[in-house]
C-alpha cells in the first residue's frame, strides 16, 4: 500500500505555502527567504560526511585520480558548472575535476528531462571516462532515485572507484548505494518538486565545498588567495596583479613586470620575487611541481 512516505521528501508539499497562489509578492518572497534559512543549517549536518569525502578525494587526485561530478536535470547542470570553475580557479588541468550531464552538453542549456531515467546512459559515460579504482566519482541527484544516477554509482563501484552520493533524503537509494552519502535534509519546497530551489541550492554549497577544500588541501591555495587563478581576462589579470603585490609586498608596477614575465602565472610570479629568481627558474620549479603532482 503506497502513501505519503512513499513520496520523496523533495517531492512533497510544504504546509507553509500550500495557499502560495493567494499569496503577495512580498509574502510569496518571505516564504522562499524563511525556506531558504534552512538550508545552510541542513548543510551544517552534514559536515563529518563532507570532510569524510573530501580527504578521501585528496588521496585519489595527489594519486592521479580525477574527480567526476555527475548528475541529471538541475543537478546535472550544477555538476556540470562546478567542473568549468575549477580550472580557471584552481588552475588545474581539465581534465581533473570532469562534469557530466545526463543527455550530454546540450541539456544544460535546454531541459532534456527524460535522459535522467536512462540508467544505461550512466553506466555508459562511466565506462567512457574510464572510470577505475584511483578515481571519486559524485553523483548529485535531489531525490536521490535518478536512475541515471543510480546507474553510474552502481557501475563505477563495480570498477572499485571511490563513490560519493550527494541527495536530500537520507533514506534514498543513492544514500545506501554511494560508499560516502552527503544528505542535507532541507524539506519540501514552497513549490512542491522544484528542486531547483532548496535542494539545488544545498547541492551547489556541498559542491562548493567539496571541490574547494580539497583544492586547498592539495595546495593550489596561499592562505586565502588563488594563486593558481589562470588570468585570461582584465578582470583576472587585475586580480592576479592584487594577489602577487599582497604576497611579496611590491608595489604594482613590479607585480605587473613579475606577472608579464612569467605568463601571467601569479603563482611564478610570487616564486620569481620571493626566492629572488629568474622567471624562467620560476616557471621551471611550478611544472617540476606539476609533474610531481600528476
Amino acid at each position: 500500500m503506497s502513501g505519503r512516505h512513499d513520496i520523496p521528501p523533495t517531492e512533497r508539499a510544504n504546509a507553509a505555502s500550500v495557499d502560495l497562489d493567494a499569496r503577495s509578492t512580498l509574502e510569496i518572497l518571505e516564504i522562499m527567504n524563511r525556506e531558504d534559512a534552512r538550508v545552510s543549517d541542513a548543510v551544517g549536518e552534514c559536515l563529518p560526511r563532507i570532510r569524510d569525502a573530501v580527504d578521501a578525494i585528496v588521496t585519489r587526485v595527489r594519486d592521479g585520480g580525477r574527480l567526476v561530478y555527475l548528475g541529471a536535470g538541475t543537478s546535472g547542470r550544477l555538476a556540470a558548472m562546478e567542473a568549468a570553475e575549477a580550472p580557471p580557479t584552481f588552475g588545474v588541468a581539465p581534465g581533473i575535476v570532469i562534469g557530466v550531464i545526463a543527455g550530454g552538453a546540450s541539456a544544460v542549456r535546454a531541459a532534456r528531462e527524460g535522459a535522467e531515467d536512462d540508467h544505461g546512459g550512466g553506466v555508459a559515460e562511466v565506462g567512457r571516462l574510464e572510470i577505475g579504482p584511483s578515481d571519486v566519482l559524485v553523483g548529485v541527484s535531489a531525490s536521490g532515485r535518478t536512475p541515471f544516477v543510480l546507474g553510474a554509482i552502481g557501475e563505477a563501484r563495480r570498477r572499485d572507484a571511490l563513490t560519493v552520493g550527494v541527495c536530500c533524503d537520507d533514506g534514498a537509494r543513492l544514500a545506501a548505494d554511494a560508499e560516502i552519502a552527503i544528505c542535507p535534509l532541507v524539506g519540501p519546497e514552497i513549490l512542491a518538486g522544484s528542486t531547483r530551489l532548496k535542494a539545488g541550492t544545498a547541492q551547489k554549497l556541498v559542491l562548493n565545498m567539496l571541490t574547494t577544500a580539497v583544492m586547498i588541501r592539495l595546495g593550489r591555495v596561499h592562505g586565502n588567495l588563488m594563486v593558481d587563478v589562470l588570468a585570461t581576462n582584465t578582470k583576472l589579470r587585475e586580480r592576479a596583479r592584487r594577489i602577487v603585490a599582497e604576497v611579496t609586498g611590491v608595489d604594482d608596477a613590479a607585480a605587473t613586470a613579475a606577472l608579464s614575465a612569467t605568463d601571467w602565472s601569479a603563482r611564478a610570479a610570487i616564486l620569481m620575487l620571493s626566492q629572488d629568481i629568474t622567471a624562467d627558474e620560476a616557471l621551471d620549479a611550478l611544472r617540476d611541481r606539476e609533474a610531481t603532482d600528476a
